[in-house]
């Protein structure tokens, strides 16, 4: 129990953390419309520029965590975020907002820290076990998160503020008082425990190399696909469906749901069962119909239809290609690959929010999300199309 400790803690933590960081899902979106006037290319910036704050950051947290220790890097980012959700809850124009989403940017780059922590307490025979981790407390944190703040939401906008600072308070005192500093660093998630911003070397390297470079592609189209509605769902259930913000919370606690169910377990029974290319073909099917068909869910069931099923898509592909990845790439450019296909991922995560929020506002309502199923369906095609033959000529890895 004792040598499992600083393992739970870390899970509780982040998940303590991440459960702040879904109260506001649902609600920043109708926040920033309702309370701030602010136009849907405005709240496609502000959520892009979170990701931007993270694409710049997690690979200099990493750093200063390898210097400094992972601890002392965990609580300062805890209080950040306590303080960027604080700047929500009085946030009265957009530069304010813009502040508040930086700040807890900033706070929200500790997830690579937090990885580097459980790979400084794991042996390797555990290490993928540990890692796992941080994906339940994802899971559970996009579960109750957004129904919290639907929730609170209708006692005003600046309690849900106060609650995802109130949680992250609470994380930063658990980590003061038990999350002991571990006692060796096990640098093993870059190269030599140094962490550019944007490794052009590497990225002209592995994409140098066909079979990982389509793959990180196809990773990018995903995350981009998925990223065009961060802002713009919570927008089309409001002013398309009309839905309050407590049932926008209640669908997105849905997607959380069958998000932690899919990656919990089903994936592992599918994976074993079928390839990588056929899930990836039916996953990317379900991807395209759950995308093209959310702004004509015509009310709350046909809607929550359309979400589960693009919930299933979204869980079975997302880490079969991360384990695609994984599986084609030697153990000695592990580090390297993984590293660059986070890169392009944050990228994706930033571009994605900037065209929803314009085609949305600009477009029409309907564009964001048929601009993800149009990509996506670019995955099918590729996938039904040469993606076999592609692996069947690369070098598959299992040492």
């Amino acid at each position: 129990m004792r040598k499992n400790l600083p393992l739970s803690l870390i899970f509780l933590v982040v998940f303590i953390d991440l459960l702040g960081f879904g109260i506001l899902i649902p609600i920043l979106p109708t926040f920033a419309t309702k309370e701030l006037g602010m136009t849907e290319g405005l709240i496609g910036v502000v959520i892009a520029v979170y990701s931007f704050v993270q694409f710049i950051f997690n690979p200099l947290l990493g750093t200063l965590s390898d210097k400094h220790g992972r601890r002392k890097i965990i609580l300062v980012t805890l209080l950040l975020n306590a303080v960027g959700y604080m700047f929500f809850s009085f946030s009265h124009s957009f530069l304010m907002l813009i502040i508040s989403r930086v700040i807890c940017g900033i706070g929200g780059s500790s997830i690579g820290v937090a990885q580097a922590y459980i790979a400084d307490v794991t042996t390797r025979e555990d290490r993928a076990k540990g890692m796992g981790l941080i994906g339940v407390a994802f899971g559970l944190g996009f579960v109750f998160g957004p129904l919290a703040g639907g929730f609170l939401a209708n006692w005003g906008y600046e309690f849900a503020g106060y609650a995802a600072a109130l949680t992250s308070m609470l994380a930063l005192i658990v980590s003061y008082f038990a999350l002991p500093e571990p006692e060796n660093k096990n640098i093993t998630l870059g190269e030599g425990g140094r962490r550019k911003i944007i490794d052009i070397p590497a990225i002209l390297q592995v994409f140098s190399k066909p079979a990982a470079g389509i793959v990180i592609l196809l990773f990018f189209i995903l995350t981009f696909s998925v990223a065009n509605i961060y802002g713009t769902f919570a927008l089309l259930g409001t002013k398309h469906y009309h839905f309050s913000d407590m049932e926008n919370g209640f669908i997105f606690g849905i997607v959380g749901i069958i998000g932690a169910l899919v990656q919990g377990g089903l994936i592992g029974q599918l994976s074993k069962k079928y390839s990588d290319t056929q899930l990836i073909i039916v996953s990317s099917l379900l991807m395209i119909f759950g995308l093209g068909f959310i702004p004509y869910g015509i009310n709350m069931t046909g809607v929550i239809i359309v979400v589960t099923v693009l919930s299933f898509g979204t869980g079975i592909l997302q880490p079969t290609i991360l384990s695609l990845i994984s599986k084609i790439t030697p153990q000695k450019e592990q580090g390297m690959v993984l590293g660059v296909n986070q890169s392009v991922g944050s990228f994706a995560r930033m571009l994605g929010p900037l065209w929803g929020g314009f085609s949305f506002q600009y477009l029409g309502y309907q564009v964001p999300f048929l601009t993800g199923a149009f990509c996506t369906l670019f995955i099918f095609i590729y996938s039904i199309t040469k993606l076999k033959k592609l692996l069947e000529t690369a070098p598959v890895h299992l040492d």
